[in-house]
């Protein structure tokens, strides 16, 4: 029902039931706020949102109070304005000093806050915080330090991948966020997947930067350093080059890698193939063979850890193939190293992901082989953006090339892993013809396609009705596991990816997009897929030549020691 509010002394439309926020971002009106995200219940924490209630004493909170017929408000006035300048002024009293080192420093909002609010001199002093840095963790590094406990992490971690590794701990001036016991990161159920690090205001929390030890490699004249990229980081890094978001960057990225020094340059979409013919012969296997189902994909690394920590009873269920990044990596260092003539131990093999779990997964114990590892270093999209920078490296004015073969050829399929939904659509394009012996008439399976939680559909191949289901954030992950725990039992194949939207939104992507930023992303995926002639896996010709000469056949014994793994129960201290 639309109500009318005036703010500012101008007549505003509202609806009952949302709050000043809510209608002052409609029309066009900006309030500050630290505290607040999207779609979630509003805390009202930071106070930074606070607006002028005419004809009361005190100031409101513009996230939390509700709109009411009649109602006044100044967004902006004296009173406004001093009270969010003192917060800010508050927060950096005992707030470190060192922004000229700060990994966020350019793009924190307690930053900008200061300098919008014109905070120019110290007029709180507080006892600075002192508190160690925790960098156990293989993907994430928090700093207390500068915490402003606004909970966005808090809040991510336990409503939407319903992890809850971090909390709110102790009382009054000494309230922190850290995880039980303040044991460090590594002892927690965290499973790396970066959200904290996307939420997070400030440099609190950040991923675990590896920049140094590639240039090190690189530097290393012992060392072949080939590097390969996901899927979804062509369509990622425009807009941090001034370029329209979602552009796809393909060749010009390969040519900016070998600028910075890599030999080799390698696009993880061909591992994206390689994982989609074990991935649906795993499939049709369990199906025609009374194998465990529902099968669940294991791309995702934060997933596969999530299961081994909450549902080790579904361990059986999951795809034992590797991640594309892994079974690139693993290829890489066999069948590629003896086309180059090189020995393993000799390439030091880096990837670019969106992901800050990929860093977690790279040193699994499984990964590798004879004590070398498939993957010896990974970098986020951030670093990646990061490294190009420091290279000097003008995107906008180096020309395109094309990537290294082998491992050079991809389809279409295989690049649309990067948004949610497509592991399963490439997956389905692949099993169909494997069961029917017939191609697809129509490839775009729209039921798996879009940013939804959770999205279910019945695919019938030759006869054989096939339930598939997509889900995307772990609470919804839980919630499915959940169902079929309890006796569901209509669904055979299972796509988990557990950053909201899949990779396009990862952990390791740039932070500060908007939604039509990651919607352009998915936009430039599924236009690769519209154009590209190659539309499935196995039709990949680089694919089909590596079983022919090295792998032989899907799920077969080469297969199973390079590119299929195993996974454990955690115990971790909740």
């Amino acid at each position: 029902m639309s109500i009318f509010i005036e703010v500012n002394g101008k007549k505003l439309e509202a609806f009952e039931g949302e709050t000043i926020l809510s209608t002052l971002k409609r029309n066009g009106i900006r309030i500050p706020t630290l505290c607040h995200m999207k779609n979630f219940i509003p805390s009202g924490a930071c106070r930074i949102c606070v607006v002028e209630l005419i004809g009361s004493p005190k100031l409101v909170t513009a996230c939390s109070f509700p709109v009411y017929d009649g109602m006044r408000i100044l967004t902006h006035s004296t009173k406004v304005a001093e009270a969010r300048k003192t917060i800010i002024e508050l927060l950096l009293s005992n707030h470190p000093d060192d922004c000229l080192y700060c990994l966020r420093n350019g793009n924190c909002e307690l930053q900008n806050l200061s300098k919008e609010y014109h905070v120019v001199e110290r007029r709180i002093r507080g006892k600075k915080n002192s508190f160690k840095l925790d960098h156990s963790g293989p993907s994430i590094v928090r700093d207390p330090e500068k915490c402003i406990l606004c909970g966005r992490c808090v809040r991510v971690c336990e409503e939407v991948m319903s992890v809850a590794c971090i909390d709110y701990i102790n009382r009054g001036s000494k309230t922190l966020i850290g995880t039980t016991m303040g044991k460090p990161l590594n002892t927690s159920s965290c499973v790396n997947c970066g959200q904290c690090v996307m939420v997070c205001p400030t440099g609190a929390i950040t991923e675990r930067n590896n920049l140094g030890l590639v240039q090190e490699a690189l530097n290393n004249p012992t060392k072949t350093v080939v590097v390969q990229y996901a899927p979804s980081i062509t369509v990622s890094i425009a807009e941090a080059f001034g370029m329209k978001p979602g552009r796809d960057l393909n060749g010009v990225m390969n040519a900016a890698l070998r600028k910075i020094g890599f030999k080799f340059v390698f696009d993880s979409t061909f591992g994206a193939d390689l994982t989609i013919m074990e991935e649906a012969s795993e499939l049709i296997d369990r199906v025609t063979n009374g194998g465990t189902l529902p099968m669940f994909t294991s791309c995702c690394p934060g997933w596969v850890k999530f299961a081994e920590e909450f549902f080790p009873d579904f361990l059986d269920n999951l795809s034992t193939c590797k991640s594309p990044q892994q079974m690139t990596g693993a290829v890489i260092k066999s069948y590629f190293a003896q086309q180059a003539k090189l020995e393993p131990k000799d390439i030091f093999s880096v990837s670019v992901m969106p992901c800050t779990a990929k860093k977690f997964e790279s040193q699994r114990a499984t990964m590798g082989q004879n004590n070398v590892p498939d993957v010896d270093i990974v970098l986020t999209t951030r670093e990646l953006i990061e490294m190009i920078k420091l290279y000097g490296i003008d995107m906008n004015s180096i020309d395109p090339e094309l990537t290294d073969t082998p491992l050079g050829v991809r389809s279409s399929a295989g690049k649309i892993f990067g948004a949610s939904g497509g592991v399963m659509e490439a997956a389905l394009r692949t099993a169909y013809k494997m069961i029917s012996g017939d191609e697809l008439i129509n490839f775009r399976i729209n039921a798996v396609r879009g940013f939804e939680g959770r999205k279910e559909a019945k695919i019938d191949i030759n006869g054989l009705e096939v339930g598939v289901a997509v889900v995307s954030g772990l609470a919804n992950a839980k919630a499915l596991v959940e169902e079929i725990r309890n006796g569901r039992k209509d669904i055979h194949f299972i796509e988990v990816m557990t950053c909201p939207g899949g990779c396009i939104a990862g952990g390791g992507q740039r932070i500060g997009a908007d939604e039509s930023v990651i919607a352009a992303r998915m936009k430039g995926l599924y236009d690769i897929d519209e154009r590209e002639t190659i539309k499935v896996s196995h039709k990949n010709p680089e694919i089909i030549e590596l079983y022919d000469k090295f792998l032989k056949k899907p799920l077969g014994h080469k297969s199973h020691e390079l590119l299929h793994t195993t996974y454990q129960k955690r115990d971790v201290l909740m």
